[in-house]
């Protein structure tokens, strides 16, 4: 796939994302924003229906001021009593809308944001689907100081941690990718990983997985529910 076709796909599938949303939406309605490429276009469609809803709560700064630079009000999510819904993209997606993300470090403010909403819509080009997690490998935040022992604990439940240089996290903590996991339950690993001292949070979205899936096939958009 080009990666002029997947952009369209992302594209596509950003402003599927709108279209459905849109129905939900009134002058009271905050709407939980994700980070990464597909989440950027999806803020761009979402600026065209600004004036629908109140305003938004966004998982990185980065997509807090590509929100602000539309015009549309960012909230800080503890002064939010609901968020209708969240959208966000993914690193991969299995049939169960059990998710890998992290890739671009923002996976705990998107996991809080997540468990938050009302309804979690994850929007993806085709080449995130899989019947297996665990090709991506899978991003863990953690306190700096415990770095070392964490990859070690990784080591240990199978996995191949690798430090990801030069990346602080909104948060001020450090990533290690871990490499080369067949994730047979995401559930499972989820939990225990979040269980090892010094992990902040883990990139399995599958305790709360996605309730939607709209997925950028060359077809068309799919719509996947959980």
């Amino acid at each position: 796939m080009s990666s002029t076709s997947q952009d369209e796909l992302k594209k596509a599938v950003a402003k599927a994302a709108v279209d459905y949303i849109e129905p939900k939406l009134d002058n009271h309605s905050i709407v939980g924003v994700g980070t990464g490429s597909t989440a950027n276009y999806f803020i761009d469609y979402l600026a065209e229906i600004s004036a629908k809803f109140d305003g938004a709560v966004a998982s990185s700064e980065a997509s807090a001021e590509r929100l602000k630079a539309h015009g549309i009000p960012v909230y800080d999510l503890n002064g939010v009593d609901e968020l209708a819904v969240y959208v966000d993209g993914a690193d991969e997606t299995n049939p169960r809308l059990e998710l890998i993300k992290g890739g671009g470090a923002a996976l705990t403010r998107e996991k809080i944001v997540a468990a938050v909403a009302d309804e979690f819509i994850c929007i993806a080009d085709g080449s995130k689907w899989v019947d297996t997690l665990g090709n991506f490998p899978l991003p863990v935040e953690v306190i700096p100081m415990a770095r070392a022992h964490v990859a070690r604990q990784l080591v240990k439940l199978g996995g191949d941690p690798v430090h990801r240089h030069g990346v602080i996290t909104d948060n001020g903590n450090e990533i290690i990718d871990v490499h080369n996991l067949k994730i047979s339950n995401p559930k499972e690993l989820e939990t225990a990983i979040n269980q090892i001292v010094g992990v902040v949070c883990n990139g399995l979205f599958a305790n709360r997985p996605a309730d939607v899936l709209l997925i950028g096939r060359q077809g068309g958009v799919e719509k996947i529910t959980a």
